[in-house]
């Protein structure tokens, strides 16, 4: 599916002569160094800068992106250390997709990553190939644009992002090869090995599946009918409790929760209290300490 296809699906037509491009990300890097101190932050001004043109200039991709299919990103990289030009660190990664016929965007993405070092010097050129691994800090850049990609595609078509979960497994057999962090697999049950395992192994990867019933058959549906795209939604969440069942330390179960949760109180704030409470009862095993939330899905926002 080229991103064209998603513009049809998103109902956005091309307009004579609008400008088209290859690349595909509307990316936002941000770099935090408040914990770092005695040291010259300028490196820090250029790693942002070469990040931002690393995610928004490189072509992921064969298709054509106009500027307003672009897929809105964000990199939140908070620096905790920095020594000898090893910099350590935590990486939010956000994401988000226009909801058809409306103005509201939905989160698909909402993911922090604990396990970030890579050694940079400054006005360091970051080249991107896929063939071989450049460097951890490229490795990483690439996972997550073909992460963005991926599940992007899975919620405009059944399983869309197939392309780029394989080279997502390129990436991370590559990097495991280098002996770097942060790609062992099961080292770790939130690494970046662990989130590529989510969407693609035989026991969880039915959570493709959950993408795109839960946005294009339910979200998308909801300007037409909200009680339909609603009992979509509804009947997509089976697929976490299925999950749940057979793999309950996946980091895909917590990934859904850090960018679904809230957007489930609103989905549900005018369900009849059956709807509210089938939905309840699904999630307060999977979700124990989120109570609050789980309560207002139950007896509404407002109470």
């Amino acid at each position: 599916m080229t991103g064209f296809l998603r513009n049809i699906l998103l109902a956005l037509p091309i307009v004579a002569g609008f400008s088209v491009s290859a690349q595909e990300l509307n990316c936002k890097v941000e770099i935090n160094t408040d914990q770092v101190e005695g040291t010259n932050k300028q490196v820090f001004t250029t790693l942002e800068e070469a990040m931002n043109d690393y995610m928004n200039t490189n072509v992921f991709t064969n298709n054509q992106f106009s500027a307003n299919e672009k897929i809105d990103c964000r990199l939140f990289f908070t620096v905790k250390e920095y020594t000898d030009g090893k910099i350590t660190g935590d990486l939010q990664v956000q994401s988000s997709r226009p909801v058809y016929n409306s103005t509201y965007t939905t989160t698909l993405i909402n993911f922090k990553d604990t396990k970030i070092d890579f050694n940079y010097m400054e006005n360091e050129p970051l080249v991107f190939t896929l063939d071989r691994m450049e460097s951890q800090l490229t490795a990483i850049l690439n996972f997550y644009a073909y992460l963005i990609l991926a599940l992007d595609y899975d919620s405009f078509s059944p399983r869309g992002g197939e392309p780029y979960f394989e080279r997502l497994k390129t990436i991370v057999q590559q990097a495991q090869s280098s002996g770097e962090s942060g790609w062992k697999a099961f080292e770790d049950t939130k690494n970046r090995s662990a989130v590529l395992a989510a969407f693609t192994d035989q026991s969880t990867q039915t959570l493709r599946d959950l993408l795109y019933n839960y946005h294009r058959k339910g979200l998308d549906e909801m300007s037409v009918s909200p009680d339909k795209g609603r009992a979509k939604i509804t009947e997509s969440l089976d697929v976490i409790k299925e999950v749940y069942s057979k793999a309950p330390m996946s980091v895909g179960l917590s990934m859904f929760k850090d960018a679904k949760l809230d957007e489930l109180v609103n989905v549900y704030s005018k369900a009849s209290s059956e709807e509210r409470n089938k939905v309840y009862n699904l999630l307060q095993d999977i979700y124990p300490t989120e109570q609050d939330r789980l309560n207002k899905i139950k007896n509404g926002p407002d109470k």
